[in-house]
């Protein structure tokens, strides 16, 4: 890669504002450090000495004990509930794989705004390309990924003093930079020209990443035209021909192995980032079961949509396939035949920016005795994704996806909100259930506005009753730019799909049998996403803290070490804590 140019690009300056930085005999900037989100540091650099962790060539074993309390409600005759607790303990193993494969990442949706940027993103990183600000000089970097770019507690030292490590040291991860990068659009614009399109990146790093980004063309995809908003149809110029879903499917699949061979792959991780979808219809005897659906997509129903046709592809092809969009991909018979071949999935929408902040912002408020009254968030944005949202049906996909954000931190404090005599009605159709408690006045508006391209504009207001009748209201007004927040996500995502197909499980009791992989729905990636997908019968968990907080325990249960505790920080026992 040749070095930027003083020529092309503004001088650089140092961390001291006195003074410049002086350019090379060759006219050229010096190479800048590494950024510490993306540096490479040792394998394994957390070691566990322990009885209950057994270190072989191939795997770690951690023998785990896994506290739970069991709680039986109970009324008396005076309607008094009373709690009967009772601690449970279960002994697990874990056997986490060492050896780090080599993974693709294949985007459905490569030629967007999000798939160039991912794409750049890890280009820049990889080639350590720094490049001209108005600023100065910006090196690349992975801030914003939680795996990359955030650290967790790992314990205490002798000092009694708090031990933070990097996410992404605590076991064996691909690091983003090995990631090999492929992918599906309908749009057939390689991916220097798409990016130039999307108006994301800074003009002297597409200049920089330009020969490498024309490399990339994205295969052709499927395009379903009454599944998008019809201003897409002028991107599509490089769709799967024909009508019939089931060569779609063997399409696919087809470049799923074609991709993994070409590359000498090991392993390959497939994430929908393309255009939101409307919701399909659920249909008895269509999408309801595994074998329904396979024959709904040999018959080409109608209200199979592309993004199922993918998820299926790759179920069948045993790889991880995982839904950024708000659409409903994972139709009851998707999630079905997932169980059966034990492939992974997960969804639904990235969390990228107002969500998460929902998310934070209501179980503070709730947990701290504040009862919010009324949530109305409002979003305007001028990217391709904000165009597809425009028409009524792609919009409800999204409004789907963000209605049920506060939930389970409402339902968690019948103090605040109680229960109701009647359950509210189901939405007209269907996709947003009825509550049974007292639920904030919650409403999302999208609209979408040319001149604003990616830097999305969202304003909240939360209004919220205080003590003796009185009245909250906290206004946020939060400008992001999109793809740079999703991006990091998309890394995460990938990175954390990988490494739990190589974790396997087995209870003590069972030490004869044979491990099992983790259940086919990856709850554990719900911090990246905005409508987490569950096992069917059970409610999603939105709590940001509660989601972070698992991922954190199951890391650390590979290690064979139990959750940190503050008893004693908060405390000041005099007990020894090393």
């Amino acid at each position: 890669m040749a070095p930027i140019s003083l020529a092309d690009t503004v001088h650089a300056v140092t961390t001291t504002v006195e003074s410049t930085l002086a350019p090379l005999a060759n006219g050229a900037i010096a190479q800048q450090p590494v950024d510490p989100t993306a540096a490479r540091r040792p394998a394994e650099s957390v070691q566990v000495e322990s009885p209950n962790l057994t270190y072989t060539d191939e795997a770690l074993l951690a023998r785990y004990t896994f506290h739970s309390t069991s709680v039986d409600k109970q009324v008396d005759g005076q309607g008094h509930v009373k709690y009967h607790a009772r601690p449970v303990e279960r002994q697990l193993e874990f056997k986490t794989g060492r050896k780090v494969p080599k993974t693709g990442l294949m985007l459905v949706g490569l030629g967007g705004n999000n798939g160039t940027t991912l794409a750049a993103t890890v280009l820049a990183n990889r080639h350590n390309i720094s490049w001209g600000t108005r600023d100065g000089i910006q090196t690349p970097n992975y801030l914003g990924s939680l795996i990359r770019a955030s650290t967790m507690r790992l314990g205490v030292d002798a000092a009694g003093e708090d031990v933070f490590v990097p996410i992404s040291d605590v076991l064996p991860m691909v690091h983003p930079n090995d990631l090999v990068i492929g992918g599906w659009d309908i749009s057939g614009m390689p991916l220097d020209k798409a990016a130039r399109r999307a108006k994301v990146l800074e003009y002297d790093l597409q200049r920089q990443l330009e020969p490498l980004l024309k490399e990339y063309t994205p295969l052709p995809s499927i395009y379903y035209p009454t599944f998008i908003n019809a201003n897409q149809e002028e991107r599509a110029d490089n769709v799967i021909p024909g009508s019939d879903k089931q060569a779609h499917l063997e399409q696919v699949r087809r470049d799923i192995r074609d991709f993994k061979a070409k590359n000498d792959l090991d392993q390959v991780i497939v994430l929908w980032t393309a255009n939101t979808e409307r919701y399909s219809r659920l249909l008895d005897g269509v999408n309801d079961t595994a074998d329904n659906l396979l024959d709904a997509i040999r018959s080409s129903h109608d209200e199979v949509s592309p993004s199922t046709v993918f998820a299926v592809a790759c179920i069948l092809e045993g790889v991880p396939f995982v839904n950024g969009s708000p659409q409903n991909t994972f139709v009851p018979g998707a999630i079905e035949l997932a169980e059966r071949h034990m492939a992974f999935i997960a969804g639904d929408d990235f969390k990228s920016g107002q969500t998460k902040v929902k998310s934070v912002l209501a179980e503070y408020l709730v947990n701290a005795g504040i009862k919010p009254l009324l949530i109305a968030s409002y979003n305007h944005l001028g990217n391709n994704d904000g165009k597809n949202l425009s028409a009524p049906e792609q919009f409800r996909s999204k409004e789907i996806s963000k209605a049920s954000v506060v939930d389970d931190m409402v339902e968690s404090n019948s103090l605040l909100y109680k229960p109701l005599a009647k359950r509210t009605a189901d939405s007209k159709d269907g996709f947003v259930k009825g509550h049974a408690t007292e639920h904030p006045d919650h409403c999302v508006v999208i609209k979408y506005m040319e001149q604003c391209g990616d830097d999305k504009k969202a304003l909240d207001d939360y209004t919220s009753e205080i003590g003796m009748g009185g009245r909250n209201t906290l206004s946020i007004y939060n400008t992001c730019q999109d793809s740079l927040l999703a991006t990091p996500l998309i890394i995460d995502l990938c990175l954390l799909a990988e490494l739990m197909t190589r974790v396997t499980y087995r209870e003590e009791s069972t030490q004869a049998g044979e491990y099992e992989p983790l259940y086919s729905v990856l709850g554990l990636l719900s911090y990246m996403l905005k409508a987490p997908l569950t096992k069917p019968g059970r409610k999603p968990i939105n709590s940001l803290n509660r989601q972070r907080q698992a991922l954190e325990a199951f890391l650390r249960a590979c290690l064979a070490l139990q959750p940190v505790s503050d008893l004693v920080s908060f405390t000041q026992m005099n007990v020894s804590q090393v």
